[in-house]
């Protein structure tokens, strides 16, 4: 006797298919929620402790973003170069199945990001669920957050500054796989020579943060 094929959990196709977006291989097609039901529900769901994860997108200079979190705080901000599809997938496998598009929910953190654009935020307030990292990767992020806003540091010194003055390529890793890009700053890591590096989001859109904390901050130093 076969094994039943694998799917994603309904909750998933419902919030891709609410989304306006088609299902993936898998999930079923459900029709689009209305906005003011999907928020009701998702406040229901929460206050029932059922929601696991809230997502909703989020203009912006650099594109259309994906924001995602949890009771704990924001989870992951998906560049425009990420498949929403894929991250809401991924999310599903490593947090849970319960994932709804309730903008309401993630309306702080889209504040905050909004303000940080239009260059009047220079530091995150809102909470963060880092679950995603672990290891000296979180390590390096808890590290980065420390870079303040206008400033830029080396791979090799942030490794050192994790106690690990050769880890340079592991940071190098920690920046890459940032779940949450923008708000923990990885923009902010060059290389040793100044030159820009690598950036999930493509160089321009590093280059273009760096020159938005720059003119906000009135210059910019290197450490």
């Amino acid at each position: 006797m076969s094994a039943a094929p694998k799917t994603m959990p309904a909750p998933l196709a419902e919030l891709i298919a609410g989304d306006g977006g088609a299902a993936s291989p898998g999930i079923g097609a459900q029709p689009p929620l209305d906005g003011a039901l999907r928020e009701r529900l998702a406040a229901r769901a929460q206050a029932a402790g059922l929601l696991e994860v809230a997502y909703r997108t989020l203009e912006s200079p650099l594109g259309t973003l994906l924001i995602a979190g949890t009771p704990r705080g924001l989870l992951r901000v998906a560049l425009p170069c990420e498949s929403p599809q894929q991250v809401l997938a991924a999310l599903a496998e490593s947090v849970g199945p319960r994932i709804l598009l309730a903008p309401r929910s993630l309306d702080r953190a889209a504040r905050e990001l909004d303000r940080y654009f239009a260059g009047a935020l220079q530091r995150f307030s809102i909470d963060l669920d880092l679950r995603l990292s672990r290891g000296f990767r979180r390590a390096a992020l808890e590290r980065l957050r420390e870079v303040p806003y206008g400033q830029t540091i080396s791979y090799s010194a942030l490794a050192g500054a994790c106690g690990r003055p050769r880890a340079a390529r592991a940071v190098g890793s920690a920046c890459a796989r940032n779940p949450l890009p923008i708000v923990i700053p990885c923009h902010r890591v060059l290389r040793s020579d100044g030159s820009l590096g690598g950036y999930a989001g493509g160089v321009e859109a590093k280059r273009a943060l760096l020159s938005l904390e720059r003119r906000s901050a009135g210059g910019a130093s290197r450490r």
